[in-house]
């Protein structure tokens, strides 16, 4: 029950917090996990909810949805923050609901925000109690949980995750909040354009927080019109809100990468260029990006076009002279060099065989023809005998033995038909004609 003081704390909070929906009806978003039918909501129904981790991008409902648990449950609810909270406290929380299950049978929600910054010692202090079920642990992180936290937490909680909301409902979570009478807006008699709601919306990115942040900082110092009415348009849309600082974990800033990486190989220029934008503007060191175009150009070129190597390492040299933003020129010429060229993997294929080969040991010695010359008396103990010196017959060839006694496999390296790598094919099968 609230006294008069939270009361007046409760108007004072943000809109955003005053709007958080309270029931899974007014919920909004995330129909893959809370539809109807599916499987988090039919465990929330009936308190059935066992230890799970809520990850997904910011303002998309994860602490919302951990406190309509705790408003639907008939166990006890306790929420901690991951950065201020250590293992004594843990410990406490803990004991209190050992003494709840023993005493009462009543179960203990523990909802841990930013979960993701717990330590190994933070993370092993609370096993024991999830394992035995004295706590229902509720972990919420906006980092891949799979990266960032113990495998000994996550092994034993169920993984929700939670995407970007929509364009519509966040227009949707904020027409609540302009109408909503006791919670939101309506007492201001405020109304928004569709265009800056649209706006907003757009800018915000599937955010809700940032979204109602904006609403309430548009409305609040948006002067009354003559009918006393506050009218948010698309104009003051625009003041209130910034476009926001592209996040970037750990997880995100590979799968970016990887999307980069896969693009090259797809031979898609436009998307090479899209995530290679992307990865800049979220602040990555650009040598990580040429890096991967150099190993790009022999992963999936190689010689079906040799100067998509120099390309790439063109643009890393441009990139150690005159730096950025300069070198953006020569980083977008040699991806869109890497991308239009015909396309081969039998380097990687070759060395990987011959990497292959080479790991089962068993050398012999080397093959007396190929052995070492230069030195005095080398001929004396038979070193080069029977060597055949290409250039001393016709096209600079003959088949001669030239791989160690014991390698096994080849061919290692098999061109492809593609590009120049067509012309390196065409002699490859005249020279294995001749008896190579």
């Amino acid at each position: 029950m609230e006294d008069l003081f939270s009361m007046g704390t409760t108007k004072l909070a943000p809109l955003a917090d005053r709007m958080r929906p309270r029931t899974l009806e007014e919920f909004l978003g995330q129909e893959h996990l809370v539809g109807e039918g599916t499987l988090l909501r039919r465990a929330i129904l009936a308190d059935r909810l066992t230890s799970s981790i809520f990850w997904g991008p910011p303002g998309t409902g994860k602490t919302t949805l951990a406190a309509i648990v705790a408003g639907s449950t008939r166990a006890a609810f306790v929420k901690m923050n991951a950065v201020t909270s250590g293992v004594a406290e843990v410990r406490e929380v803990i004991r209190e609901a050992q003494d709840r299950l023993k005493l009462y049978g009543q179960s203990t929600y523990l909802l841990l925000d930013e979960c993701h910054r717990w330590s190994k010692a933070q993370s092993d202090s609370i096993l024991p109690a999830i394992e035995a079920g004295t706590i229902r642990f509720i972990g919420s992180t906006t980092e891949n949980p799979m990266v960032s936290m113990t495998p000994a937490i996550v092994s034993r909680c169920r993984l929700f995750r939670f995407e970007k909301l929509s364009q519509e409902d966040v227009v949707q979570t904020m027409r609540r909040a302009l109408e909503d009478p006791e919670r939101g807006c309506a007492g201001q008699m405020a109304v928004a354009e569709e265009e800056a709601l649209a706006h907003i919306a757009r800018v915000a990115n599937g955010d809700a927080r940032a979204a109602l942040n904006a609403l309430e900082l548009a409305v609040s110092s948006t002067p009354m019109e003559a009918d006393g009415t506050v009218r948010v348009t698309l104009k003051v849309a625009e003041e209130s809100i910034q476009q926001p600082v592209l996040q970037m974990d750990e997880s995100m800033f590979y799968d970016m990468l990887s999307a980069f990486c896969k693009s090259l190989r797809g031979s898609d220029s436009d998307a090479a260029l899209a995530w290679f934008a992307r990865l800049i503007r979220a602040g990555i060191d650009p040598r990580i990006i040429v890096r991967r175009i150099i190993a790009h150009a022999s992963e999936d070129v190689g010689l079906a076009n040799p100067m998509a190597l120099l390309q790439a390492v063109a643009a890393g040299q441009a990139l150690e002279f005159i730096g950025m933003p300069e070198a953006k020129l020569a980083i977008t010429q040699a991806i869109i060099a890497v991308c239009e060229s015909p396309k081969s993997n039998a380097v990687v294929m070759a060395v990987d065989r011959a990497m292959a080969d080479a790991e089962k040991g068993g050398y012999q010695p080397v093959p007396v023809h190929l052995r070492d010359t230069h030195y005095a008396g080398a001929a004396r103990i038979g070193s080069g005998e029977g060597y055949l010196y290409p250039h001393d017959f016709p096209g600079h060839y003959i088949p001669q033995h030239y791989a160690p006694l014991e390698a096994g496999g080849m061919p290692y390296y098999e061109p492809g038909e593609l590009g120049a790598e067509g012309e390196i094919r065409r002699r490859w099968e005249e020279r294995r004609g001749q008896g190579q």
